[in-house]
């Protein structure tokens, strides 16, 4: 009969959708699941990637964990340009200069045993023939916004001093204080640099203090090599000062990273960690600690080498990762950078250095201090014409000087947010 409808077909129909809900609801669990499952797989396979199985493992105070690699299974090795590549366990050439600090010789053993000022050493050595590799653990590529970019920096983090698009910089949400010299050809830097435990305001942000050896336009070709201090709880996981490395010969983009955390950096050093907490740090109005780091091209070979204090040579990056770096930097720059995300609104108040601004001077304000260039000759030279740079002085700030102590040096750094900068 018409607008009769049987019971059974309601039925039918009703069952018909409960059907499509649980099976629409299982598909979304299971694609949530799988998407899960996915990344938990891609993780899992990077940190199989990056962590090399080791000779021995020490546990550090802090909580990290380092793994002594031999030499030749170190992550650098991954890259296929390198397959046959022969380690070379020391450079041809060391630049000389006025302060001699740092000939290549092997420090005394009591004096490596007192002046590594690395946590890690209060329980353990890394022996002859493997080098100390921080573990990167599952947490540590989970904070990274994806696991393609773990390790890497964001683009547009290179201060640029004679910028046409100021906004550009502002807008990276990157802040600088530095020291600069451009205009002739560099073949390495050096600098000593008091270390300090700058506060974050958040985990997305960072403080370093660094040197930039630079090659070629601040477009999408830029070479950087970069090795100093920093302060990254994204990165690590904590707010200790560690020291690190960086490289780059495309602007940030596909090349380079921190550390061990890619193929390219080649460690030949046993006793330093990249990525390591460094301690002591220094105190406001109190003892102040620093470290030296000198980066020069060895000239025959032509790769870049790193030497960190008296006498640790640590390694190189091999020449073939550079475009514009394989023959020499177009721009050598020394200070600060911080990440300035404006979460609320408002400039963040991580700070700079010491979070002092330089006028506090000597035990209060962060400094860089006889800080030197390579030139063609493989000498150590004092700058020409150095410059300064910074976004907002109001924010961060810079001012160089110099004396027969401490050569070419500057204090640099700042609370970032205050009453001047809002």
């Amino acid at each position: 009969m018409g607008g009769v409808v049987h019971l059974s077909t309601v039925k039918l129909a009703r069952g018909f959708f409960v059907c499509l809900f649980l099976w629409g609801f299982f598909s979304l669990s299971y694609a949530a699941r799988s998407g899960v499952s996915k990344q938990k797989f891609e993780v899992k396979k990077h940190l199989n990637r990056l962590n090399k199985p080791a000779v021995k493992s020490i546990q550090s105070p802090d909580g990290d964990i380092i793994d002594c690699v031999p030499i030749s299974k170190q992550p650098a090795f991954d890259h296929p340009f390198l397959k046959d590549h022969k380690i070379q366990m020391k450079p041809n050439y060391h630049p000389e200069g006025l302060f001699d600090d740092n000939k290549v010789s092997v420090p005394k053993s009591n004096e490596k045993e007192g002046h590594i000022p690395q946590l890690w050493h209060r329980y353990g050595k890394c022996t002859e023939g493997t080098i100390p590799v921080r573990r990167t653990k599952e947490d540590d590529v989970l904070r990274a916004s994806s696991v393609k970019r773990y390790g890497k920096k964001k683009r547009r983090s290179v201060p640029l001093p004679k910028s046409a698009e100021p906004d550009l910089i502002n807008q990276s949400g990157h802040q600088h204080a530095i020291a600069y010299v451009e205009g002739d050809k560099y073949y390495g830097a050096k600098a000593t640099i008091n270390v300090w435990e700058p506060k974050i305001q958040q985990q997305n942000e960072f403080s370093l203090s660094q040197i930039w050896l630079l090659g070629g336009s601040f477009g999408q070709d830029l070479n950087s090599i970069e090795a100093g201090w920093q302060v990254s709880p994204d990165l690590y996981g904590d707010n200790n000062t560690r020291l690190f490395t960086y490289w780059t010969s495309d602007a940030y983009q596909a090349t380079g990273c921190y550390n061990h955390l890619c193929s390219g950096f080649i460690q030949i050093n046993s006793d330093i960690a990249l990525g390591a907490s460094i301690s002591p740090v220094s105190g406001y109005r109190n003892s102040q600690y620093d470290i030296s780091i000198l980066i020069w091209k060895d000239p025959k070979e032509g790769h870049w080498w790193m030497q960190f204090g008296n006498g640790y040579v640590l390694g190189y990056w091999p020449s073939f990762l550079f475009s514009y770096l394989t023959e020499s930097a177009s721009m050598i720059e020394w200070g600060g950078e911080v990440v300035n995300s404006q979460s609320d609104g408002q400039h963040t108040s991580t700070q700079m250095g010491s979070g002092r601004f330089p006028e506090e001077g000597f035990s209060k304000a962060s400094y860089f201090r006889n800080i030197q260039v390579v030139d063609g000759s493989n000498n150590l030279k004092a700058p020409k014409g150095l410059g300064t740079f910074t976004e907002q002085s109001n924010c961060y700030d810079v001012q160089t000087g110099s004396n027969d102590d401490w050569g070419h040096y500057f204090y640099y750094g700042g609370p970032g947010k205050n009453q001047k900068c809002p």
